[in-house]
């Protein structure tokens, strides 16, 4: 899935290329991705529409238009949002296509079909709980050194858990998780409350780091994920842990393992994390 940095890598190279363009006409070739409201509907609002802004919150991409209606999209598995040069052959995969007035289009291809898009105005996005409920997403003011200490001492459930939780740090998912344990060196199955303050100190900043890395690199390609001009990103080739299992440990020279926690298949160091 799409994380925060793979999201905004999409959003930087999308942003220059939609902002000013106005939606001729959208193509939906699978009307049960439009989840609020109705696919007719969808199109009512937004086509003869100007996009002013295109914003990102957690793995939720927000299209301004001009009349302070936004398109939301979230990727989930294995959506892209990239944009194509008229004339241009359509991705097999492209479910949604939206029609620019300078002849290029926007689509959003899906093999997964587990994307979903909304249509609404700006300040109804209460509609969208992911939204309304995220927490503070990592480099951002809110997210602090005491946020988070106070966070992980009212939590009594495994560290891995809590981090994936949108509802308490935005934009983390099962790579970067992986990745800031593996960098703070904490154990993914430790519990949220047993962190010494040294150990929340390393964890904060490795958040920030993995997350800032992360975008720098262009986002993280094992499969789908490309960004808003089709390119794959390149963090995948400086990750610590994930997806290194039975390699030697970066650090140490341990061999990686990896188990499922919270559901997740989990990548870690036995050596290195505590």
């Amino acid at each position: 899935m799409p994380e925060m940095p793979e999201v905004e890598t999409i959003r930087r190279t999308l942003v220059d290329k939609v902002v000013g363009r106005t939606i001729r006409d959208i193509d939906i070739a699978l009307p049960r991705l439009i989840k609020w409201p109705s696919a007719g509907e969808f199109k009512a609002i937004v086509i003869g529409k100007k996009i002013i802004d295109l914003k990102r919150r957690g793995k939720y991409l927000i299209l301004g238009l001009e009349d302070k209606t936004v398109i939301v999209i979230h990727l989930r598995m294995t959506g892209r949002l990239y944009y194509t040069p008229a004339g241009v052959q359509h991705d097999k995969f492209a479910r949604i296509i939206f029609n620019l007035d300078n002849g290029d289009i926007v689509q959003y291809a899906d093999s997964r079909t587990l994307g979903t898009l909304y249509a609404m105005p700006g300040d109804e996005l209460w509609r969208i709980s992911g939204l309304a409920k995220m927490g503070p997403e990592p480099l951002s003011e809110d997210f602090t050194m005491t946020y988070l200490e106070n966070g992980l001492k009212k939590r009594k459930g495994i560290i891995k858990a809590l981090l994936l939780n949108q509802q308490f740090i935005g934009g983390l998912g099962n790579i970067y998780v992986d990745e800031c344990l593996a960098i703070a060196g904490i154990h993914p199955a430790r519990r949220a409350d047993s962190l010494s303050e040294a150990e929340v100190d390393r964890l904060f900043h490795a958040i920030n780091k993995v997350i800032a890395d992360g975008i720098e690199h262009g986002g993280t390609t094992f499969r789908d994920y490309r960004d808003g001009t089709g390119q794959s990103g390149t963090h995948q080739f400086h990750l610590h842990v994930y997806g290194r299992k039975a390699l030697p440990c970066l650090k140490c020279g341990a061999v990686i393992e990896k188990i499922e926690t919270a559901g997740r298949g989990t990548h870690f160091c036995p050596n290195c994390q505590i």
